[in-house]
């Protein structure tokens, strides 16, 4: 891929998106902007003109067995919104797009192609002054219907497992002081796991590190170089985590829809199920060698 082709299929500019507002804004399917953050209290005080809100706490996971929504839940969830399988549909949100990645890998995993982040997040759309309003769009439901899901993605239990039996890259893109095992989780988060430290054999990189200051996304080349120096080029299966699977999703989104490592897989359940299981194998300290 040329750099100058680099990530046009799935990032677009907050320029972009404001000059295209128009659209998100009609009442008509085609378009729809979505902000996703960890709850919808920041999206009631301003957000971009036309977009819905998506609460990623209540709406985005089975609020019983912490897992992805169900098809039935999804489609409900989308088609509520105005939002068809065919739509363009363009997320953004905050923590430099965690929880949007996240929705965008849930998309992809329900078999949804057209589906971009808008580089920078909301953060970016904020500091740079771009149109906002505390309104909320009211769009015609329509139905959803979602294929999939495509497992390819995704990494369980047993990949993990696999993972470390085939000696198979894993990302784990926390902090420094949750992967030695320091702390359980970052500061003022509550759901954590019984220990402390991170899978055997993982490398610790940051999902920061695959953004700039103001969040958007580093070059292709630069994205390159930060995996190919923990030795992740993208050959074999690829594992990232994190604690619950949003932060890793900005990883996944880097490897396998940025730089196109197609066997790069997000471990949604993280170190909050891995933490939590008995029997299994965990490192303290740096570790990752």
């Amino acid at each position: 891929m040329a750099e100058d082709d680099y990530a046009n299929d799935v990032l677009v500019s907050a320029d972009w998106v404001a000059d295209n507002l128009e659209r998100f804004e009609s009442d008509g399917p085609d378009y729809r902007l979505v902000e996703v953050d960890v709850d919808t209290e920041a999206y009631e005080e301003a957000h971009a003109p036309g977009a819905v809100g998506f609460n990623w706490e209540t709406q985005l996971q089975d609020q019983t067995t912490r897992d992805v929504l169900t098809k039935a839940d999804f489609e409900e969830l989308l088609g509520s919104h105005g939002i068809t399988e065919d739509s363009t549909v363009v997320l953004y949100g905050d923590n430099s797009n965690w929880f949007a990645a996240y929705t965008y890998w849930q998309l992809k995993y329900y078999g949804h192609d057209d589906v971009k982040l808008l580089d920078g997040g909301r953060e970016y759309w904020l500091e740079n002054d771009y149109p906002t309003t505390d309104e909320v769009p009211e769009f015609s439901a329509v139905e959803y219907t979602a294929s999939g899901p495509r497992e390819s993605i995704r990494a369980y239990r047993e990949d993990v497992e696999n993972a470390i039996e085939r000696g198979l890259p894993l990302v784990d893109v926390r902090s420094p002081e949750e992967f030695t095992g320091e702390v359980l989780a970052p500061p003022g988060l509550q759901e954590t796991a019984q220990r402390g430290g991170h899978v055997p054999g993982a490398k610790n990189i940051s999902w920061a590190a695959v953004t700039n200051d103001d969040g958007t996304f580093k070059t292709r080349d630069e994205l390159e170089e930060l995996y190919a120096d923990e030795g992740i080029d993208g050959t074999g299966t690829t594992v990232a985590y994190c604690r619950i699977g949003e932060r890793s999703s900005v990883a996944w989104f880097a490897l396998h829809e940025l730089l196109g490592y197609e066997d790069a897989v997000n471990y949604d359940g993280s170190w909050t199920e891995w933490g939590n299981l008995v029997g299994v194998p965990v490192e303290t300290g740096e570790g990752g060698d």
